[in-house]
């Protein structure tokens, strides 16, 4: 950790303003649904409508269909770039961005090297370019059909390999509001008609990281991208940024003109989807999620969608449709003063309706149902 003596100290409120203010989250802006992508470099999308709850607690005016549409008409896809985890990118963002952290997705077929003994990589990703652009296909028909040309290898390995080395998109419906479809893939310059473009320069992306969720670290960063050796493009950029340190000391890096709110600035309650990259994206997550929250949001595999109350993590929530009803139900980590309870019942109120569910629905303070 690098140490620094003279930079300003931001404190942990400060930097968890600071963040929510990147992250749009401090006020809702009216930035178009693929605007706000751009933005925020990309929304987690292991499942379908996390997404959508995301821009639901960020964007003014949002509606579901303004997302879904983005992705009918190719202006956005469903893609793994950062981290080896599937993200909605708008589609000039998956062309570039893929190609920055491919050495990370070569470096995560190392783990799968003895169900590859003996296949030739690039003579794999031809095959299987071809496979998919001809038409798109699950993960299923693409191991089956990789198979054939390597009977002796792991089926699973193979397709591993063909994500890794390929940028695959989930084409529609996959992804889509309200619609159903299971995971298909094809090429990302395939489905979006154009060539993927040179990755960019690392030092435009972290001046893109900073703007969405600065003051960071390099170890941050490099959390976010799951990338490494990073400190070299920091230092490079130094002259441009300002920096600040952390309590624990921590050099933090930021753009001269970035919003730095007070560290007293109101914070909204919000409710965020599980996977959310505000809880995701630095080394230090504690200008979000308080010591005595860490790890409550995941059980087992499963993760849960966050609450934040006061700009921080405060429990967990979850939507279930059922029988013409949706019910929204929250789990506070502590006991909410009234005054926080309302205001967590009026935004669960303002997320139903945005996202249009079975009406009636309901609000309620309880236990959340766990998996398992």
């Amino acid at each position: 950790m690098t140490k620094t003596s003279t930079a300003p100290v931001l404190s942990v409120r400060e930097l968890n303003r600071a963040t929510l203010a990147r992250q749009l989250l401090l006020r809702r802006a009216t930035l178009s649904a693929t605007d706000a992508v751009a933005h925020l470099v990309g929304l987690q999308a292991q499942n379908v409508k996390p997404p959508y709850h995301a821009l639901a607690a960020r964007l003014e005016g949002f509606a579901p269909q303004e997302l879904s549409a983005a992705m009918e008409t190719r202006e956005a896809v469903r893609i793994v770039t950062l981290r080896s985890t599937i993200h909605t990118h708008t589609a000039d963002d998956c062309l570039t961005l893929r190609p920055l952290v491919q050495a990370a997705r070569e470096r995560e077929l190392y783990g799968f090297r003895q169900g590859l003994a003996g296949v030739d990589l690039d003579r794999l990703a031809a095959v299987a370019r071809e496979l998919v652009e001809v038409r798109p296909r699950t993960m299923k028909q693409l191991r089956e059909a990789l198979l054939a040309e390597w009977p002796d290898a792991d089926p699973s390995a193979l397709a591993v390999a063909a994500r890794c080395r390929l940028p695959l998109v989930q084409v529609t419906p996959r992804g889509l509001w309200g619609r159903s479809g299971q995971v298909a893939l094809t090429t990302a310059e395939h489905w979006l008609g154009r060539p993927s473009q040179p990755a960019p320069a690392p030092d435009a992306t972290v001046l893109r990281y900073l703007g969405a969720f600065g003051p960071a670290s390099v170890k941050d960063m490099q959390t976010w991208a799951g990338l490494t050796r990073l400190r070299e493009v920091f230092e490079r950029l130094r002259p441009q940024l300002v920096t600040f340190a952390d309590e624990r000391g921590a050099e933090l890096f930021d753009l001269p003109h970035a919003p730095r709110p007070a560290a007293d600035t109101p914070a909204p309650a919000r409710l965020l989807p599980e996977f959310d990259n505000l809880l995701l994206s630095h080394a230090d997550r504690s200008r979000v999620v308080p010591a005595h929250h860490k790890g409550r949001t995941w059980q087992g595999n499963q993760a849960y969608p966050a609450l934040l109350v006061d700009g921080f993590l405060a429990g967990v929530w979850r939507l279930e449709e059922t029988g013409g009803r949706s019910v929204l139900t929250v789990e506070p980590f502590g006991t909410l003063t009234g005054r926080q309870r309302a205001e967590v019942t009026g935004e669960a109120a303002r997320m139903l309706a945005v996202l249009g569910g079975p009406a009636p629905y309901d609000v309620r303070f309880g236990t959340v149902v766990r998996a398992g």
